[in-house]
């Protein structure tokens, strides 16, 4: 009897050690909770991926080519929210035009919009299959943040509210999916 019962000890030890290695993890990262900077999340067919989200000093290289706006106001500051969108899909697809960081009170910030002629701004665009923004090759690609910029002009105090989410929305059918952003 110990020896049937060997096999079967083994069998139940792995489907619990298998359950316990998925618990926690979402089948649809963002949709309910936040996914963790780095991580891929998929919304309508596109592949979202945020980078890095950096305070940005517009005084210093390479942060004053990012944006060549105005100074933030007094008891203001700006983040950069570099990201990549892909369609790894089959047919063409239009990319998230809706962002907005959240932060844990629940106020929102919507980007602060970039000139056409900014290379590192994330701009909304219909993607055919495996092409990303931004695009392979560009300076925002091979820049050392890797991504598109979203600019977010912030207060000083938000660090007091933290976590920080960014989301992203598209439109019919409607979808959000939320980002917790590192900083």
């Amino acid at each position: 009897m110990l020896a049937r019962s060997k096999p079967m000890l083994v069998a139940c030890a792995t489907l619990a050690a298998l359950a316990l290695a998925a618990c926690g993890r979402e089948s649809n990262p963002g949709a309910k909770s936040p996914a963790r900077e780095g991580l891929g999340i998929p919304l309508a067919g596109i592949d979202y991926d945020v980078f890095i989200t950096r305070e940005l000093n517009l005084r210093v290289p390479p942060d004053n080519a990012y944006y060549k706006g105005p100074e933030p106001g007094k008891g203001q500051t700006l983040y950069g929210v570099f990201l990549q969108a892909c369609n790894h899909g089959n047919s063409a697809r239009q990319t998230a035009s809706s962002f907005k960081v959240v932060d844990s009170q629940g106020n929102s910030f919507t980007p602060t919009p970039l000139p056409k002629d900014n290379v590192f701004a994330y701009e909304p665009k219909m993607l055919a299959p495996d092409q990303c923004v931004p695009v392979a090759g560009s300076v925002a690609q091979l820049g050392p943040t890797a991504g598109a910029m979203l600019l977010f002009r912030l207060p000083l105090a938000i660090t007091e509210n933290r976590p920080l989410e960014l989301e992203i929305s598209t439109g019919l059918p409607a979808q959000t999916r939320r980002v917790e952003l590192d900083l």
